[in-house]
């Protein structure tokens, strides 16, 4: 466990951390002035586009749509009867408090902006909290740093919710690492209506409770706790399905909210009608492989099985993975099986692995300056060509946020 901090500390801390993201914001500004610079007539942000432009672009409109406009009660449907994209897949809390910050500048943008700003900020201390309680102190920081300049550390600075959700999710995470269950009474509805995804806590929860259960005689399990963890289990369960009731009983149709996530994946293999689990990822390699690629598909399929066996024995048994506590390593199990059984792979996944940041701390273990420097270097690096292909070119397929 961290030792106990001093106030001084905590202080010293919070301005170190800071001084680490303001850094790291600073090389992002100038990432995403430049992709505004380079962008063109074809591209998504426009010729003559500005650094507001990029806050405001691709899945930021949603949100800024829905924050006006609220959730349709009738499905928009395509030419052919298909339910048809719409806001019923952004959840509403990150919109709706952009817009309440933003209100003294007359602008969503502004608040969107301060909100995935500060969020982040608050989200990269508390995973210096969380790694604290696993990790030394140099470790934590070094975990941190790559954190905020990662490859997606633009998500810090534009309108979409994964800063707010990575706050929740971070916190949620302590809270369990101290067995402080009271808050997760609230952090999980806040989860709930941020991003969807709250059902792999659910089943993080339920594979934490067998693990404390395994291990009752080495730590001691009252029946208080398994009261809480049995409760917070059920209600993760219920806030991820609880949206889709909600578009359920707004619409008047009861597949509302999968027929709306399905809209989105018909811009890459047409006829899709219904969502079963693992579907998704086994049709993705057969797209890519086959039709993208023009590869045989049965490498698609070898190639995820190869993927799925890798993540399985890094959770498992890499050493610096292990340092980062069960907790970590269930989480990190628990979404990655969630994003197996729903996700259709494409260029967002890279999005989606975001909460998957608690494993920064897996590369700070090593100590070695050459080996922190280059995953620095790498993440500045990946960082640029991210920011490049979504922002300054964003005209392709694979150049989707």
């Amino acid at each position: 466990m961290t030792p106990a901090v001093s106030v001084g500390g905590r202080g010293r801390i919070a301005l170190r951390i800071g001084l680490i993201y303001l850094t790291a914001r600073v090389v992002t500004t100038a990432f995403l002035f430049l992709a505004a610079e380079l962008a063109t007539s074809g591209t998504r942000l426009g010729e003559g586009a500005g650094i507001g432009d990029a806050v405001t672009a691709w899945d930021s409109q949603w949100y800024w749509y829905l924050s006006e406009a609220g959730y349709p009660s009738e499905l928009p449907r395509t030419d052919s009867g298909e339910i048809a994209e719409n806001a019923w897949a952004f959840m509403p809390l990150f919109a709706y408090l952009a817009k309440v910050v933003g209100l003294p500048f007359g602008s969503w943008a502004a608040g969107a902006f301060i909100v995935s700003i500060a969020a982040g900020y608050a989200a990269s201390l508390v995973l210096y909290h969380l790694l604290r309680l696993r990790l030394d102190a140099t470790t934590s920081t070094w975990a941190v740093v790559f954190f905020a300049f990662g490859p997606l550390a633009a998500l810090f600075q534009v309108g979409y919710a994964e800063s707010l959700n990575l706050l929740w999710l971070f916190l949620a995470l302590w809270c369990v690492m101290r067995r402080r269950y009271g808050w997760l009474y609230l952090l999980i509805p806040l989860m709930a209506f941020t991003r969807p995804g709250v059902l792999a806590f659910a089943l993080f929860l339920a594979l934490f409770g067998l693990w404390r259960w395994f291990r009752r005689t080495r730590e001691p399990l009252a029946a208080r706790e398994i009261l809480h963890i049995v409760a917070l289990g059920l209600l993760a369960a219920a806030s991820g399905f609880a949206w889709q009731l909600l578009a359920a009983a707004v619409t008047g149709e009861p597949g509302a909210y999968l027929a709306t996530e399905l809209a989105w994946r018909r811009n890459w293999i047409s006829g899709e009608a219904a969502f079963a689990p693992l579907e998704g990822f086994v049709t993705g390699a057969e797209f890519w492989f086959g039709t993208m690629w023009q590869l045989p598909p049965v490498l698609g399929y070898v190639t995820l099985a190869v993927l799925v066996l890798g993540a399985a024995a890094a959770l498992l048994f890499v050493p610096a993975v292990k340092k980062l506590g069960m907790e970590v390593r269930l989480w990190s199990a628990s979404y990655l099986v969630y994003l197996l059984l729903v996700f259709f792979p494409q260029s967002s996944l890279f999005r989606l692995l975001v909460p998957l940041s608690p494993l920064w701390g897996a590369f700070a273990v090593p100590k070695s300056p050459v080996w922190r420097g280059g995953v620095l270097t790498l993440c500045v690096i990946g960082q640029w060509w991210w920011v490049y292909n979504m922002y300054a070119l964003g005209n392709a397929a694979w150049q989707v946020p």
